[in-house]
């Protein structure tokens, strides 16, 4: 699988990534365990079919990386490099969005 080098990846990419509401579900899920999780435990509402192309968006805007253990693929945040790369963008929306899930 390739991943790009967040030199390399706009603001724009990652913005359009988090703006869907599933992928920021995906973040915000990712964040809450803690740990990385293979595709299969992801709670969404939608398809396997659609939700693989979620993580295939938030992996090309660098905002996961995925690699295989076995034959699951498991999905991890790039928070250290996402900070480095776009300061307090990432935590933000995080916080918008659990924020934003309280109100509704």
């Amino acid at each position: 699988m390739d991943h790009p080098d967040l030199a390399q990846v706009t603001l724009q990419q990652v913005l359009e990534a988090l703006v869907d509401p599933v992928r920021r579900l995906v973040v915000s899920q990712l964040v809450r365990a803690g740990e990385d999780l293979s595709c299969g435990t992801f709670e969404a509402p939608v398809s396997l079919s659609t939700l693989t192309h979620h993580f295939n968006v938030l992996r090309e805007a660098g905002v996961i990386r995925q690699y295989y253990v076995g034959t699951a693929k498991m999905n991890t945040l790039r928070s250290d490099e996402m900070e480095k790369r776009f300061p307090g963008l990432l935590s933000a929306v995080i916080a918008a969005s659990v924020a934003e899930a309280k109100e509704a």
